[in-house]
């Protein structure tokens, strides 16, 4: 292998394409092979394994966005590994002021996921992802999907995350307000309790996780509302911001989809250059925003916001 120090402007301009320069040898480039949502065949597996041999050391590690990095690549083979993996199918990125790759949780197939988080999250990356790609932000874009709120992927501490959601509908002349209520006790955040002889559970208290679907002997709890919460303005780093809930719970892929891309088109039309998403909704306000974004006049102006400089 060549021995090849590249110059700041080279490290510079092969960033923007998704190689970042590997610190312990100061002249090898790590390249981040997006997945889409985080699942994979073996297939895929097997030819990034073979990329990694032929243009770097053979080493591969999983990113935090679930993307998967072929490590120790020569400068001189970042040209000739892009052609191989776009010829194949594969891209590479990831970086910059931009939506960055989308982040999934197994929702799909675990136990606990209330949506199909591979499929929403897949669909996303082609909407979001890739067809914003060229539209530069104010800064850059995370969006997470999770399938219930146990939040394994963290969506609240994204710039937009989003969540499966179960909201339960009460029944209140089926509940026989027994002494040891079932439903009460599966609750796992205590909000459902007995009040006043009757099952009670305070939308601010319920994470709409659906545990207590199924749990009432009489059918008191049997219907809910499936759908999706929507968190806006999380951040982690060196400034942290946990994200709040828009009030409304969607019930539609189509609905949730909107709103992100609305969401984006709201940083890209009122954000501040170098400011994350959290700090244009607290320097709007929160209520502001959350009217902003259902309200569809972005959608309207999406040509308009896009072509901004």
């Amino acid at each position: 292998m060549s021995n090849y120090i590249p110059t700041k402007e080279e490290i510079t301009a092969v960033k923007g394409k998704g190689f970042l320069l590997d610190k312990t040898t100061g002249r090898h480039f790590n390249a981040r092979v997006l997945t889409v949502n985080g699942k994979m065949t073996s297939e895929q597996m097997e030819f990034i394994a073979d990329a990694a041999r032929k243009f770097g050391n053979g080493s591969v590690a999983l990113t935090t966005r679930l993307t998967v990095e072929i490590q120790h690549i020569p400068y001189e083979n970042i040209s000739p590994l892009i052609e191989y993996l776009e010829s194949n199918g594969y891209d590479v990125g990831g970086t910059g002021p931009r939506v960055r790759p989308i982040v999934s949780c197994k929702g799909t197939t675990c136990h606990f996921g209330l949506i199909d988080t591979y499929s929403l999250s897949e669909k996303i990356h082609y909407r979001f992802y890739k067809g914003y790609h060229q539209v530069k932000l104010p800064h850059k874009f995370k969006i997470a999907v999770g399938g219930c709120p146990n939040n394994c992927v963290k969506p609240s501490l994204n710039d937009v995350g989003i969540i499966g959601a179960r909201v339960p509908v009460i029944n209140a002349e089926k509940c026989r307000g027994c002494k040891i209520c079932a439903v009460e006790k599966a609750c796992p955040v205590g909000a459902a309790h007995i009040e006043d002889g009757k099952i009670s559970i305070p939308k601010d208290e319920c994470n709409s996780c659906g545990r207590c679907k199924g749990k009432c002997p009489f059918g008191a709890v049997e219907e809910y509302i499936d759908g999706y919460k929507l968190y806006i303005g999380g951040r982690w780093g060196k400034k942290y911001a946990i994200g709040r809930p828009l009030t409304h719970v969607f019930t539609t892929e189509d609905e949730i989809l909107d709103v992100i891309e609305a969401c984006i088109l709201l940083f890209k039309d009122k954000g501040i250059a170098g400011e994350r998403f959290s700090d244009t909704i607290e320097r709007l306000g929160f209520e502001n925003v959350e009217a902003e974004l259902c309200g569809g006049d972005l959608l309207q102006r999406k040509a308009d916001i896009i072509n901004k400089p």
